[in-house]
């Protein structure tokens, strides 16, 4: 029997994700932690969020979440988790749970259904083969789990297939090759290093360059507030950056991107950056890194140049109603 939301399901969704949802390798729930991915997040909607009864105990949980001010938020409501025990891990129970979400994105003028990693509500999962390293954020459906099989019989479009990466920074050395890439690039005026306010000016202008608030936000930021970034200067113009160099509570190395600024592209900056962040992540002592990028991504050339493996891949779905 499908039930909508009530906060006394809290403890057994709980329980339910730590055994079932850790299957397909997200890390456990506590109380605080559900808390802050679900019931606080400001896209919590208790008409898009489901349980699953039998016997009256909780044996499914289902959450979707939609913003007019998220990416594509006009049109597309966003796929947070289905899961589902696995003595009632059936498509029917599936499709019950599916059509519960992809109703309500209906009823709040939605066109699709999607699983992007721009969904708000962040789902944390460990790193294969690790010390319980963590990554912040499911990219979409781990493809080895039984919801994947099921959305593409539901007729859902893989749209991008996501390669989780990881490197543990022990391993990691600046790559030769790149040290004359370095040095070439030097030869042109282009030096690649921490930002230093009293040496490189820019950062602001070079931002607007992209796309991107966040980047506009947070490398502005932390480059005011002294946080490390490492960036890309032109006799002394801020030109491209990577970071900011943040080491997490848990060892992992967060870092919000990377980006060279069109006029300066095809000077190698990109790779260089890249190679330049690692290194400074290893020299305060930052345990690893993990990031995400599309399995036809030419960076993934650069990450792998770095020591990068590819851990695990998630599916990018959608489904036009």
């Amino acid at each position: 029997m499908l039930e909508s939301w009530k906060h006394e399901y809290t403890h057994a969704v709980i329980d339910l994700w730590n055994v079932e949802a850790v299957k397909d390798g997200y890390k456990e729930l506590t109380e605080q932690s559900f808390d802050h991915i679900f019931l606080s997040s400001p896209y919590f909607d208790p008409e898009n969020t489901f349980v699953w009864l039998e016997s009256d105990q909780v044996k499914g949980f289902a959450c979707g979440c939609t913003g007019d001010d998220l990416p594509l938020g006009n049109v597309a409501g966003y796929i947070t988790c289905i899961v589902l025990s696995d003595d009632v891990k059936t498509d029917d129970h599936y499709k019950q749970m599916l059509g519960a979400v992809e109703n309500r994105f209906r009823q709040c003028g939605k066109k699709q259904s999607d699983v992007l990693f721009f969904n708000p509500m962040m789902l944390p999962w460990y790193i294969p083969n690790t010390p319980q390293h963590e990554h912040n954020n499911a990219p979409g459906v781990p493809v080895d789990s039984s919801l994947y099989a099921f959305l593409v019989r539901q007729g859902y479009i893989e749209r991008a297939r996501e390669c989780a990466m990881y490197l543990n920074l022990a391993e990691f050395t600046f790559p030769e090759q790149s040290k004359s890439k370095e040095d070439k690039a030097a030869g042109h005026g282009y030096h690649v290093e921490l930002f230093d306010p009293l040496k490189h000016h820019g950062v602001a202008e070079m931002l607007l360059g992209f796309d991107n608030p966040l980047w506009q936000k947070e490398i502005e930021k932390s480059t005011s507030d002294g946080v490390p970034v490492v960036i890309a200067s032109h006799h002394g113009k801020v030109v491209g950056f990577a970071g900011p160099v943040i080491r997490q509570d848990n060892g992992r190395g967060y870092f919000s991107g990377i980006g060279v600024h069109r006029d300066h592209e095809g000077h190698g900056l990109g790779s260089i950056l890249f190679f330049k962040l690692c290194e400074a992540f290893k020299n305060i002592g930052t345990d690893y890194m993990s990031l995400y990028t599309g399995s036809t991504n030419p960076a993934i050339r650069i990450y792998e140049k770095a020591g990068f493996q590819t851990v695990k891949q998630f599916s990018v779905m959608r489904r036009e109603f």
